[in-house]
């Protein structure tokens, strides 16, 4: 038995079809790491490559500037793998755009401001912490290579390193 066509089963109908062309005709793109550079760095640090000490571990840093007034720069950073219950920082260099790499030994401890802060590590040697820094006093498009690298807090030692990224300031 076939159903009538009424008023109310049309209006139905083309609101169905209304709402699911529109759910389908959205793009659901997310932008890829293209739209990242030159602002934003995606960092991996990794265990030395020395076969007489070998290391182990991983870490991450999530490096953004928002387009802010404030100019302050987030690095949401990620370790795992290293000794359980331990204190790390995270240390930054950086060199003019001028050089061709990252040979700059300057490091600055990184942390909330201008107060370094520790990245502590869990029972299974896990650790994230949220830190920033505020880059107000550099001029909007200055260019730097930068390079990043985890250290132990009691010893000083550098555990984690990063490759040379190029980075602008907003």
């Amino acid at each position: 038995m076939r159903t009538p066509l009424t008023l109310g089963n049309i209006s139905k109908l083309s609101l169905f079809i209304f709402f699911i062309s529109a759910f389908t005709a959205c793009e659901k793109s997310v932008p890829g790491d293209d739209s990242l550079q030159p602002y934003n760095i995606n960092v991996t640090l990794r265990p030395n490559t020395d076969k007489e000490k070998p290391s182990a571990g991983f870490g991450f840093v999530k490096f953004r500037q928002d387009p802010d007034t404030a100019r302050i720069i987030t690095l949401d950073t990620w370790v795992v793998n290293l000794l359980p219950n331990h204190d790390y920082q995270l240390q930054r260099a950086v060199n003019p755009i001028t050089d061709a790499d990252c040979t700059s030994t300057m490091w600055l401890t990184l942390g909330e401001g201008l107060v370094p802060k520790a990245i502590h590590t869990d029972n299974k040697g896990n650790g994230q912490a949220n830190l920033f820094r505020d880059i107000t006093a550099i001029a909007r498009g200055t260019e730097f290579r930068i390079h990043f690298q985890i250290i132990d807090a009691e010893t000083l030692t550098p555990v984690l390193f990063s490759d040379c990224d190029q980075y602008t300031v907003r």
